[in-house]
């Protein structure tokens, strides 16, 4: 089989893997929801990959809109599921293995094993906005010292809601609800004053959002990563210049510089002059 018909497989074996997700929770929790769900995820993702591999400039953003709008809008404010940080804490403490417990467990937990962090670059509703903003590439060229200020909030989601089960706050579910509503609008809200601020429009992922303290140790041993070919590489510096992570994808160990925050955008591949990535 040629390297060009084993590519256009892999949208293929993207999609049967999320279906055989998708197949293994409608029939264990018996629920069709699970179906439906990663049957759509697997889909818009499978369908995002088909159009890159043809060369579609906007494949991934027409992914993050399917994917994180639905989680969003259907999910979150017309299902009324919280699947913040908040929500996978709430069912953690009940005891249900549903909803954002298991959307955690896929995606963020266990997922990035595989994906790494491929979340934050095709379904992070949060992302989803900030991305539209106008600086695609840090201009900065250097991180700021603010990583620590993602473990706080990852902390303070944690005590919010195990002091609601402590003092036997009642009606949790509505709080779950109105929660979900008030930090997507802090996370937008700091997300765009970050973004204008710091000239970057991924600066929330890389400081403040809590998700991060899961992603990134198993992104560490992600089996899909973006591996340099040397023999091709001219060293022009073109890759670190449009990662929107700042990760130098030059270096194929796994403890290159920024290496767990690679978002799979494919922005160092399309644009290397020499097909090195």
């Amino acid at each position: 089989m040629d390297l060009k018909r084993e590519k256009s497989l892999i949208p293929l074996l993207l999609w049967l893997l999320f279906e055989g997700v998708a197949v293994i929770l409608w029939k264990t929790k018996d629920n069709i929801f699970y179906l439906f769900n990663f049957s759509y995820i697997g889909t818009a993702l499978a369908f995002g990959l088909f159009l890159f591999q043809r060369d579609y400039k906007h494949s991934r953003r027409i992914v993050q809109l399917l994917v994180g709008s639905y989680m969003l809008i259907y999910l979150g404010l017309i299902s009324g599921e919280n699947m913040q940080l908040e929500g996978f804490w709430y069912y953690l403490f009940t005891g249900v293995f549903e909803a954002a417990t298991i959307h955690y467990a896929v995606a963020k937990i266990f997922g990035p094993l595989i994906f790494g962090r491929g979340w934050c670059g095709y379904a992070c509703w949060t992302a989803m906005v900030l991305d539209f903003l106008p600086y695609k590439t840090p201009r900065n060229g250097r991180r700021k010292k603010l990583e620590k200020i993602r473990y706080f909030t990852f902390i303070l989601s944690l005590v919010f809601v195990s002091s609601l089960f402590l003092l036997g706050v009642g009606n949790l579910e509505r709080i779950m609800f109105w929660s979900f509503l008030v930090g997507n609008i802090l996370y937008y809200t700091v997300g765009i004053a970050l973004a204008f601020g710091l000239k970057d429009n991924r600066a929330f992922c890389k400081y403040i959002c809590p998700i991060t303290v899961f992603l990134k140790p198993s992104s560490y041993f992600s089996l899909l990563r973006i591996k340099c070919n040397k023999d091709k590489c001219i060293s022009c510096g073109k890759c670190r210049r449009v990662c929107p992570m700042d990760v130098d994808v030059t270096d194929n160990s796994r403890k290159r510089v920024n290496g767990t925050e690679c978002i799979l955008c494919m922005e160092c591949v399309k644009n290397c002059p020499k097909d090195a990535l």
